[in-house]
């Protein structure tokens, strides 16, 4: 494995993380944690809060947590699953899918913006990358 490309890319990834924060407040209103977590239950709603956890590798405190502020808000709701009564599901709100489109909007036109130069095939290549890194990192020390 090529130690100068692992320096380059861990560096790049670490700029890249940090550009998109200095960078979120014209990305809309949802922090980056609120984002991920609403974006999860617009595809995958309702889930239980250990589901999303796990699918979001969080610790089920810190999802808790977070499922709390985004009920206060009202972006989510909370209920009893039908199946078993011990168990709360969770799902995306008519305000919070209406948040969540928003924020989407705004960064979709944001990477529209600064990937205006780049060609098809480049995105794809892009969009399969980064694809693959994230799963990688999701199965990376289950």
């Amino acid at each position: 494995m090529d130690h100068d490309s692992l320096r380059l890319i861990e560096h790049e990834i670490a700029l890249l993380v940090r550009l998109t924060t200095a960078h979120s407040p014209r990305l809309g209103s949802l922090d980056r944690s609120e984002y991920l977590l609403l974006s999860e239950l617009d595809k995958h709603s309702p889930l239980a809060i250990n589901e999303l956890a796990e699918k979001l590798k969080l610790n089920l405190s810190t999802a808790s947590r977070q499922v709390t502020t985004l009920e206060t808000k009202k972006f989510i709701q909370r209920f009893p699953d039908p199946q078993n009564g011990r168990i709360s599901l969770v799902q995306i709100t008519l305000e919070g899918q209406d948040i969540l489109h928003k924020v989407q909007k705004a960064r979709y036109a944001v990477y529209a913006e600064i990937l205006h130069d780049w060609s098809n095939e480049e995105l794809k290549i892009l969009e399969a990358n980064l694809t693959r890194l994230n799963q990688d990192f999701k199965r990376w020390r289950k």
